[in-house]
């Protein structure tokens, strides 16, 4: 029997709705997120078997409230803590309502979702390892296996994200509107990681790992969905769906990676590129900019360009020096910014905006300053300096396609040099 993908789409829709209806109810945020899981889990064995529920989330909100139910009845401690609830909590709030009655703030509850698991109290990792197990519906292994991580240690993570959640006493509900704009911040920095390690694996065999940066884009237009007017949101889907339009020609048919001056432009997604194009023009046309937007416009004019030598670096270079101004000093974008500013001012030029990276621990040993560097004097003519950048940058990456890469690149520069 063929699998269905349908049915898998479905049901990661309806996770977040799902436990965020269960949460609002009962609380208890870490046993919900426990019995939501079970409660998909038990959809996928039952519906292609006895056919769907004529309402899939009220049956998936029923079987979640029971598993979660016998969960707290199971445990002592659990129930202590119902019985002291109970004190101040009236009976009628322990009555849930009808399975598909949609209450009024059930439209926001992914939302709070993520901001919950964007708590600022949590780590990085554990903000993106809960968001894609609550938020995602993604399971533990699958989440492992992303990031390249045994099972144990990321349930590990998932468990002390949920018990600091539950430690802070956060209630549910949306973040009060003068700390709304932060923790936005936080929740779209944790979606911009996850495309990021999907899109270009900062470690393993691949190249890159479409179930992340897939799954990045599909939960950025939730929040795109349930906040329309935020022309941030928009920006960052921008920049994920022109950056993932490359994916088809970013490597080649061994795996090996391809740069971008080298891709065949053929490959490209047009139709994400025009999605993308249309939701920055028109997100920097009514809202007030920010960097999400700022990218999402470098993105689209190297991709507007049908061949590389048609790229406009005039304009990349003001959209970074203007990124600059707004964000400050980001490694990353200083790096990509020097190789725009060697494209129209000359490799020297470019190397001197790297330069200040050689005292910023946060990469001063990192492979892509070495290798941004051995770009630029590579263009300066510099072959020997060049190859033992790359070579650096070899040594210093954990993603095996980038080190055959940049092997690849410090063997032909040490040629070079030599002849």
């Amino acid at each position: 029997m063929a699998y269905d993908t349908s049915l898998e789409d479905l049901l990661r829709d309806l996770a977040p709705q799902v436990l965020g209806a269960v949460v609002r109810r009962y609380g208890h945020f870490d046993i919900a997120e426990d019995a939501v899981q079970e409660a998909l889990l038990a959809a996928a064995v039952q519906w292609p078997a006895e056919g769907r529920p004529d309402s899939p989330r009220a049956w998936l909100i029923q079987v979640a409230a029971r598993r979660l139910t016998d969960q707290l009845r199971s445990d002592q401690a659990r129930r202590r803590r119902e019985d002291a609830e109970g004190l101040r909590v009236p009976l009628e709030a322990y009555v849930a309502p009808a399975a598909d009655m949609r209450l009024a703030a059930d439209a926001d509850d992914t939302l709070i979702l993520l901001f919950l698991c964007c708590h600022p109290s949590l780590s990085p990792a554990s903000q993106i390892a809960l968001t894609l197990r609550a938020v995602g519906g993604l399971t533990t292994e699958e989440i492992a296996r992303a990031f390249l991580v045994p099972d144990q240690t990321m349930g590990k993570r998932i468990s002390r994200a949920k018990r600091t959640i539950r430690a802070s006493g956060v209630p549910f509900s949306l973040p009060p509107p003068h700390e709304r704009a932060a923790r936005l911040g936080a929740v779209l920095h944790v979606l911009y990681l996850i495309f990021n390690e999907g899109y270009s694996a900062t470690s393993g065999p691949d190249a890159c790992r479409v179930e992340l940066s897939g799954e990045a884009i599909r939960l950025t237009r939730m929040v795109r969905r349930l906040l329309p007017a935020d022309g941030e949101v928009a920006g960052l889907l921008a920049l994920m769906l022109l950056t993932d339009a490359r994916r088809p020609a970013r490597t080649g048919s061994d795996g090996e990676l391809v740069p971008l001056a080298e891709q065949d432009r053929s490959q490209w997604d047009r139709e994400a590129i025009a999605e993308g194009t249309a939701l920055v023009t028109d997100a920097m046309s009514r809202t007030a900019l920010g960097p999400y937007q700022l990218q999402a416009a470098i993105a689209a004019v190297h991709d507007e360009a049908a061949r590389a030598e048609d790229t406009d670096w005039r304009q990349i270079v003001a959209l970074y020096d203007l990124l600059a101004r707004i964000c400050g000093t980001n490694p990353v974008v200083t790096m990509s910014h020097a190789v725009a500013v060697a494209m129209v001012h000359g490799p020297r030029a470019g190397l001197d905006l790297l330069a200040p990276l050689d005292d910023d621990e946060r990469t001063a040993t990192h492979h892509r300053l070495s290798a941004a560097r051995a770009h630029l004097l590579e263009m300066a003519g510099d072959h020997e300096a060049a190859s033992e950048h790359y070579a650096t940058a070899a040594r210093r990456t954990t993603s095996l396609p980038e080190r055959r890469y940049l092997t690849a690149r410090a063997a032909r520069a040490g040629k070079t040099a030599l002849s």
